[in-house]
């Protein structure tokens, strides 16, 4: 079985450096249409990240529903930066492919976050990929009418691995 991985995550920043909110990730095949499996769901402590935030993000999510807002920042069951640094290695090792939803964010920032603590990145640069630009060579992008929980880490890794599923289905890649 092919194993694929999609990572997202819901930041204070656009950039690097950002700080990071919640981070979700799933396994997949996108030569079928199985369901992802093998979920992770972290609420990160944003204390003692040391990294960026954006006043222009921060006012973008407030501009976001109540529920949604409440996701990202409430305090419950947050942990540590470096607790989920060091289960993700684990979470990696039957992953021949990683994506993330747009060049030189989920995965970008996953890599500054690991370097900034010492640790090694889990995956090697040819192992990852992009969804937004796979569902740019589509007539419409695939998440469209499936999609549901926008801007919750673990809903958006699904829907778009769901959609790289339907991509690749659509496109006739073996």
């Amino acid at each position: 079985m092919t194993t694929h991985a999609m990572i997202d995550l819901e930041t204070l920043h656009t950039n690097p450096q950002a700080t990071v909110l919640t981070v979700g990730g799933v396994k997949f095949n996108p030569y079928s249409s199985k369901e992802p499996h093998s979920e992770f769901y972290y609420r990160l402590d944003t204390e003692g990240q040391d990294r960026a935030i954006s006043e222009d993000t921060l006012a973008w999510w407030s501009k976001q529903d109540a529920r949604v807002q409440e996701e990202a920042f409430g305090e419950h069951n947050r942990v540590k930066m470096e607790m989920f640094l060091n289960t993700l290695p684990k979470w990696m090792r039957d992953v021949e492919v990683l994506w993330g939803h747009g060049y030189g964010f989920d995965i970008t920032i996953l890599e500054d976050m690991l370097r900034q603590v010492g640790k090694s990145i889990p995956w090697q640069f040819w192992q990852v990929r992009d969804s937004r630009t796979l569902f740019a060579c589509m007539k419409e992008d695939p998440r469209k009418g499936m999609q549901s929980d926008l801007h919750n880490a673990l809903a958006d890794s699904y829907y778009q691995a769901k959609g790289v599923q339907m991509a690749y289905k659509e496109l006739g890649l073996k």
